[in-house]
């Protein structure tokens, strides 16, 4: 695939992740040389203000859609799943959903881990939002230190949910101030004042598909089948970036410093970690960030010289979907 003036294609261009693709790939100066935004008969034919200027949308098609040279999916899984590998017949397909990450033959990447990955296939899965910020924090306390177990609890905006979880976020807070009623459609209960430990469909083992994610990704991203790997996942009244809380249990012998050291150098990591000035990773701080803060850094007072704790914060719809992807479409071409 040529370098220059590719022809892309989105499909869910008016939804959240949708929209920072588009505005990441303008801000990366990716060679976009024609955009054509796909969308139902709904919204064909309608105006998108962007980045590249005023956009009309296309009706979607699969025959139209396989003369991109890239495509990225921005959404449902359902829709994916049909249409994906159809298109994958002519374009680079790029899918953000869940329908192809745990799929043998569909690489799942973070390009900072396996983004070789990008050039063996027409059809890769972007990670799961959580997975990617872990996995950013995590592979090089792996490389350097050999992970044996981790545990991560996530607290997570309401951007996970899309533009919907945002805007029910903000009515929320806004009948709670009111002393109104806060109604709850796209989350399981009340989201603003309240965090709700529930994020997906539970599983049979009492976690939830979400939870399991985590696991069963980071697992595929970092190539160790057996990696001992359990989270908690929270659903928290911020608006955009989720945060986490991880354990680790290190092979080798690890000091705080000697984890500053590699995280401090680490390709899409921003160490914050100095505690003593309150310098430390925070969603407010993160938000709208291409790298993934990490900080906390510190002896696990369980594991002792074997273990550490931190603390990371990254743009959910950033590291975790848009800029994952279009640095995908990036190593592709390279």
């Amino acid at each position: 695939m040529s370098a220059e003036n590719l022809h892309v294609g989105v499909i869910g261009a008016t939804g959240a992740v949708g929209v920072e693709l588009i505005n990441v790939m303008f801000d990366r100066n990716f060679p976009v040389g024609e955009l054509t935004l796909f969308a139902s008969e709904r919204s064909a034919g309608k105006t998108l203000e962007t980045k590249y200027g005023t956009k009309t949308v296309t009706l979607f098609s699969v025959e139209d859609a396989k003369k991109c040279d890239i495509v990225f999916l921005a959404v449902s899984g359902d829709f994916a799943k049909e249409y994906g590998p159809q298109i994958a017949e002519g374009a680079l397909v790029i899918d953000n959903s869940s329908a192809f990450r745990l799929r043998d033959d569909v690489p799942l990447i973070v390009p900072e881990i396996n983004g070789g990955l990008a050039k063996t296939s027409k059809l890769i899965a972007n990670p799961n939002c959580t997975t990617a910020i872990a996995a950013v924090a995590l592979w090089p306390l792996h490389k350097a230190f050999g992970l044996k177990k981790v545990f991560v609890s996530t607290y997570q905006a309401a951007s996970g949910a899309g533009q919907p979880g945002m805007n029910e976020l903000r009515e929320g807070l806004a009948s709670g101030l009111k002393g109104e009623e806060i109604k709850a459609e796209v989350f399981s209960h009340p989201l603003a004042f309240n965090v709700i430990p529930h994020i997906d469909t539970f599983q049979e083992n009492g976690y939830t598909r979400e939870e399991m994610k985590v696991t069963w990704e980071t697992r595929k991203i970092f190539g160790v089948p057996d990696l001992a790997i359990s989270c908690t996942a929270v659903r928290i009244p911020t608006e955009r970036t989720h945060s986490e809380s991880i354990v680790v249990e290190t092979e080798k012998p690890v000091t705080p410093q000697a984890a500053r050291d590699v995280l401090a150098t680490a390709q899409g990591v921003k160490l914050v970690d100095n505690p003593e000035k309150l310098e430390y990773p925070m969603p407010i701080n993160a938000t709208k960030k291409y790298d993934v803060e990490v900080g906390r850094i510190r002896t696990n007072l369980i594991f002792g010289d074997h273990g550490l704790e931190l603390f990371v914060a990254g743009d959910q719809l950033l590291k975790g979907a848009a800029l994952n992807a279009v640095q995908i479409a990036e190593a592709s071409i390279a």
